[in-house]
């Protein structure tokens, strides 16, 4: 209670929360750290059709967000060990028994994926990696593999060479991904 005035309170002082003070001049700037706040705007959609799109769009990344992860991962782990090997055939080697260890794993997961799938997987691949698809398979497999990689997902209207971005055409993707991230999907 304010002393004089009946039923007005005023804010205590917040003891727990520790500001720096700079003295600029004759001015004292207070800085604090504040957390980082994401914030979207609510989806409003023109139709039904739209608005199954965007759930469906957002149960594709979900479904395909951790086999991007996974690629990170793998290219982190062995890259290194690649770029040490001196010869091709400790290369192809080496590159034979990875895909090998995935094929065993993965295949019948891929197997059930659509185009669609394949097409957010690639985009998010160059999320995680900062690389292309044809770029990663160009530089461990050589330019013929990526060009007929490259000819495969064409054939399926994919492209291989596609970039992730993130503030233009695949802005609602990177939401998606951020929201995921966060546990909020």
């Amino acid at each position: 209670m304010i002393p004089g005035i009946a039923g007005v309170r005023a804010q205590g002082i917040d003891t727990t929360r520790v500001g720096v003070g700079y003295v600029i001049g004759d001015d004292t700037v207070i800085h604090r750290e504040i957390r980082e706040i994401w914030v979207y705007p609510r989806r409003e959609f023109r139709n039904a059709r739209m608005e199954r799109q965007y759930h469906r769009l957002i149960q594709r990344v979900k479904k395909v967000y951790p086999y991007a992860l996974k690629a990170s991962e793998l290219l982190d782990q062995y890259e290194p060990e690649y770029m040490r090997l001196t010869s091709d055939r400790a290369k192809r080697k080496l590159i034979g028994k990875v895909e090998d260890q995935l094929m065993d794993r993965y295949k019948e997961e891929f197997k059930k994926m659509s185009i669609s799938d394949g097409r957010v997987l690639i985009k998010l691949i160059d999320r995680q990696t900062g690389r292309t698809g044809f770029d990663i398979i160009k530089e461990f497999r050589g330019g013929f593999q990526a060009a007929f990689w490259q000819g495969i997902a064409r054939l399926f209207k994919n492209n291989l060479k596609d970039e992730y971005d993130p503030y233009g055409e695949d802005l609602l993707i990177e939401e998606i991904v951020v929201l995921v991230e966060r546990g909020w999907l």
